[in-house]
C-alpha cells in the first residue's frame, strides 16, 4: 500500500483547506483510514478516521464541527476538508490505513509521507 497524501498549504486564521490522501494497492480489506497530525514539539495525534468495521467516522474533539472526513471509493482517495483553521491546527498532516480497526489511534500499518498545513494568525 501507498500513501500520497497532498493539499497542505498557508493559510490565515479562519480559512480553508481541503487535504487529499491517494491510495495505491489498498483493498476493502483495511478496515480503518485515517488522518492524524503532528505540530511542531509535540507527538504525534490522531484528527480524524473512519471504520469500514462500523461505518463509522470519528473526530477529535478539537476538531469536531470544523473538519471533515470524507472518501471516494472510487479513486481509492480520503479527504479531510478543514474549516475554520486556526493557527493551533498548524502540523504536518498525515494519511494512515490499517487492515483491522482497533481504534483511531492504533491505526498504523501503512503511514503516507504527510503534508505540512501552516495556518497565520
Amino acid at each position: 500500500v501507498q500513501l500520497q497524501a497532498s493539499g497542505g498549504g498557508l493559510v490565515q486564521s479562519g480559512g480553508s483547506l481541503r487535504l487529499s490522501c491517494a491510495a495505491s494497492g489498498f483493498t476493502p480489506s483495511y478496515h480503518g483510514i485515517g488522518w492524524f497530525r503532528q505540530a511542531p514539539g509535540k507527538e504525534r495525534e490522531w484528527v480524524s478516521c473512519f471504520s469500514s468495521t462500523d461505518d463509522t467516522t470519528y473526530y477529535a474533539d478539537s476538531v469536531k464541527g470544523r473538519f471533515t472526513f470524507s472518501r471516494n471509493n472510487a479513486e481509492s482517495t480520503v479527504y479531510l476538508q478543514m474549516n475554520s483553521l486556526k493557527p493551533e491546527d498548524t502540523a504536518v498532516y498525515y494519511c494512515a490505513v490499517a487492515r483491522l480497526f482497533y481504534g483511531c489511534d492504533e491505526i498504523d500499518d501503512y503511514w503516507g509521507q504527510g503534508t505540512l498545513v501552516t495556518v497565520s494568525s
